[in-house]
């Protein structure tokens, strides 16, 4: 881990400890912050763990779904543009392969450690504004610029479904809980370009959301 270093968030009176990590698997480093009583990733995971995908591989990217529940202007991407997903967001995992895809001393947080992290500032209803990026974001004119008061950085990476489709990159992010809901289902978080809030839900473990790790 490097040393820390004090940085001072833009328009923020907010100190953030930001460090660095090398995961040994890949030799990828990641942002990390201390945000509280935790310390979280700053950055999506990029793993390529079996069960994860970047944005748009080996499917279609889609607006939506039409009247017949099938994708929505489906687009094929390049290779190139595949890969500049991973890059820029992380990787997307199923609920199974999230729960075991961070690397050592590092876990996939729980509903509980997520509800932590967003009391801490200040709350579900204005935390998607303190903790999403300035940039990558679908910008909404009614709605506040992520200010990214605690260094999280958190990224609109969309997300994909069992069937191969991927949605929203730009307009959403969803991260997998640890938690499970029921045998089928667990805990997410979400965020939005269109709103402030960070939305709690279950949904099904087939889906693939980013994963943001926390230290054990």
């Amino acid at each position: 881990m490097s040393a820390v270093i004090v940085v001072f968030g833009c328009g923020s009176a907010l100190a953030q400890s930001v460090s660095t990590i090398k995961d040994s698997r890949d030799d990828k480093v990641y942002k990390i912050v201390k945000v509280g009583s935790q310390t979280w990733f700053a950055e999506n995971l990029n793993y390529a763990a079996k069960g994860s995908k970047c944005y748009g591989e080996g499917g279609v990217v889609a607006d939506g779904w039409d009247e017949d529940g099938s994708p929505n202007n489906p687009t094929k991407l390049s290779n190139a543009e595949v890969q500049a997903n991973c890059a820029k967001y992380g990787r997307l995992y199923d609920w199974s392969t999230a729960k075991t895809a961070c690397p050592t001393g590092w876990h996939l947080p729980s509903d509980a450690e997520w509800t932590t992290l967003v009391n801490y500032v200040g709350g579900e209803q204005t935390a998607g504004t303190k903790l999403k990026s300035s940039t990558v974001w679908t910008r909404d004119e009614e709605v506040p610029v992520g200010t990214n008061d605690y260094g999280v950085s958190a990224l609109s990476g969309g997300y994909g479904d069992s069937d191969g489709s991927f949605f929203n990159v730009g307009d959403y992010g969803r991260w997998w809980g640890a938690t499970e809901y029921d045998a089928i289902h667990a805990w997410r978080r979400d965020m939005y370009c269109s709103l402030e809030l960070v939305g709690r839900y279950y949904d099904s473990k087939a889906l693939l959301f980013s994963v943001r790790c926390v230290q054990d």
